[in-house]
């Protein structure tokens, strides 16, 4: 600390001294009235004065420091959200698209994905919930199809998406799971993109052989509330237990941060799982082709270990990495 700043300080401290030594004076007077010396009355009172010069020192430069710190963090602040605010406004924003045939692991890593770029993961089915929730003029339009029986049409489903990504939380970019199911979809995507600049800049396919699969979805619970996955070999939930024939038994099956009970899909069998792969081949692969030419598909494989599906798509992320 500077000489200067310590003389002032001190003379700060002073005044407190002062006011404490009048207040001591009242002590010393009861002491003197008990017979005590003048000159430990004396002693007693610059004692007193003394620590509270101490404390008033000790608490003046604990407020300096904060009002250093709160203006140092305050502006600091500021130059973050500055940069944000002009990378939300110029820069494109980076768009995902993850791909996957059922049990891939979309549910695992996708969240994975997000948490590590700081990017929200829209679904289809959750982004039109909302809007039929809120109300919105796309959500009464959908709403009135589904109560009719009908299909909702991909010119709605891309309205609804265009509507989602106006949202803060979309400035810099968004993971689109489960869109866009067919090549028609993926160019109404695109166009829509392009309308305000941008573009998907990333495509990422989990690859896992078919005969692989089965096992991986049969076994799969899901918490519907979250959408986090678990399965009964690979990821089984803390409260899991399983009957004489080693299966699972239902009541058991609960969510490991909640507790609710996880539940299957209907299609989650390897009757359906049949259909269910020969759609997705069907379907997936005109996107993947379509996208190639822009130079933005990556393919992990995600038949292996965890740490190895992980590091793949962490390199398939970066800028040039696993380029295909």
């Amino acid at each position: 600390m500077s000489t200067l700043k310590t003389a002032n300080l001190l003379r700060m401290a002073s005044r407190r001294v002062s006011s404490s030594g009048r207040r001591g004076l009242f002590t010393s007077t009861a002491a003197f009235r008990q017979g005590t010396s003048n000159n430990s009355s004396k002693s007693l009172l610059t004692a007193a004065g003394l620590a509270v010069a101490a404390t008033t020192i000790v608490e003046l430069q604990r407020q300096e420091t904060q009002i250093t710190w709160n203006s140092f963090f305050g502006s600091t602040e500021k130059a973050v959200k500055d940069v944000e605010d002009k990378f939300g406004k110029y820069w494109p924003r980076n768009i995902l698209i993850l791909f996957g045939p059922p049990g891939a692991g979309k549910g695992t890593h996708g969240p994975a994905i997000q948490d590590m770029l700081g990017l929200p993961q829209l679904s289809t089915g959750d982004m039109l919930r909302a809007a039929v929730a809120a109300k919105t003029e796309v959500g009464k339009q959908a709403d009135a199809i589904m109560k009719a029986g009908g299909l909702v049409s991909d010119d709605i489903v891309v309205a609804i998406i265009k509507e989602r990504i106006k949202d803060e939380d979309c400035k810099f970019g968004f993971i689109l799971d489960g869109f866009p199911r067919t090549l028609q979809q993926a160019k109404a995507l695109d166009k829509m993109l392009a309308e305000e600049g941008t573009c998907v800049s990333k495509v990422i396919e989990l690859q896992v052989p078919d005969s692989v699969l089965e096992e991986r979805i049969c076994g799969r619970w899901i918490h519907k509330e979250s959408g986090r996955s678990f399965h009964v070999k690979y990821a089984p939930p803390k409260s899991m237990k399983l009957d004489k024939n080693g299966k699972p038994i239902p009541e058991t099956m609960k969510d490991d941060e909640t507790g609710d009970l996880l539940m299957q899909r209907k299609d989650d069998t390897a009757e359906a799982l049949v259909a269910r792969l020969k759609s997705y081949h069907k379907e997936t692969v005109p996107i993947l082709t379509h996208y190639k030419p822009h130079g933005v598909v990556r393919t992990v494989n995600a038949n292996q270990e965890m740490e190895g599906v992980w590091k793949e798509i962490n390199e398939a992320l970066q800028r040039g990495g696993n380029n295909q």
